[in-house]
């Protein structure tokens, strides 16, 4: 195998589905990617959605991490300006303490939800302002010193847990080579800046106690299937899915199939559109080709998937075939 492959669970929450089910298909999902070769599944926080499960991302992975027994978890990320750097070591310490070796914890620098979410978390709308100071200030309480007088972690410090910086602009990239810490790239979602923002990270990396060659994920969505025309079925409703939970936010009706088709020709649907721009879709051979390609455009030294199919079973048939194609162990 060439080149890392990991899984970022968005933690869906189906049409007409629960939270409790979410919890479940994330569990299978993760043991299907230990037993399929994946390095690690992470989860994003986000709030405020009523498609997505993963808000309290600490306790989640808590949850799989008790069901799992090899593969690496983590966050996709913490969004830093929500919460204190000292709750969040003292999180992920206790992670690390009850899972050792297994814990990872990304850090982005959006708040992950809209204003008004923001404020009724009781966050200074100034916080994502603070986010480098925040994140000596975590990784000191994660090590054995503290930049705060007197202040400790307990669970969390000494654990060192490894720390990731998130992004989808310079500025994270330029964060991580300047802390020589490993950079995640939200291409997945966020395309525009993927080389831009890797090549900035690669040429500015200066090497830390923690790393001393850069790494970079780079996140890629995948819709693989058993041949490439099913794969285009299944990418068919993913688009659809996309318009009904970007743009149908918490609403207290769904949009009909006739208003998806609408909005899929709308300027809103064409920008939805190009966050999907960097999708593998098709059989085996063919996604494996494409995230070979991808990871040389990205200068990606890992790839972290995001299985899009709506439908959990064919989310983890194509957890298995990409698994399979990409040479990482067979696929049951």
């Amino acid at each position: 195998m060439s080149i890392p492959l990991s899984i970022l669970d968005l933690a869906p929450i189906r049409r007409g589905g629960s939270a409790a089910e979410t919890f479940a298909q994330s569990v299978e999902l993760a043991q299907t990617a230990e037993a399929t070769g994946y390095k690690r599944v992470w989860y994003a926080e986000h709030h405020n959605m009523n498609s997505i499960a993963s808000s309290a991302t600490s306790v989640l992975i808590g949850h799989v991490a008790h069901h799992t027994s090899t593969i690496r978890l983590g966050s996709g990320g913490v969004m830093l300006p929500n919460h204190s750097p000292l709750v969040i070591a003292e999180q992920f310490g206790t992670l690390e303490t009850l899972f050792p070796g297994r814990i990872d914890l990304g850090l982005g620098r959006a708040p992950g939800t809209d204003q008004a979410t923001f404020r009724a978390m009781r966050r200074d709308p100034a916080a994502s302002d603070a986010f480098p100071h925040d994140v000596l200030e975590l990784q000191a309480f994660l090590g054995d010193t503290s930049r705060i007088e007197g202040i400790h972690a307990y669970p969390g410090r000494g654990t060192n847990v490894p720390l990731y910086i998130l992004g989808s602009s310079l500025f994270g990239a330029r964060l991580a080579a300047q802390l020589g810490l490993p950079y995640s790239f939200a291409s997945h979602f966020a395309p525009d800046a993927l080389v831009q923002a890797t090549t900035a990270y690669r040429n500015e990396f200066r090497p830390s106690e923690f790393l001393a060659e850069p790494y970079v994920i780079a996140g890629v969505g995948v819709v693989a299937a058993g041949t490439n025309a099913e794969a285009q079925v299944i990418m068919e409703q993913v688009r659809r899915d996309r318009i009904r939970m970007m743009l149908g936010r918490n609403r207290e009706t769904e949009f009909t199939d006739a208003e998806v088709e609408m909005l899929l020709d709308s300027p809103h649907g064409d920008s939805i559109m190009k966050m999907l721009q960097y999708t593998a879709v098709g059989d085996g051979s063919a996604v494996a080709e494409y995230l070979h390609e991808f990871a040389r455009t990205a200068q990606a030294d890992e790839l972290i998937t995001v299985h899009n199919a709506g439908e959990p079973d064919q989310r983890l048939e194509s957890v298995k075939i990409t698994a399979k194609a990409m040479s990482m162990a067979p696929a049951n």
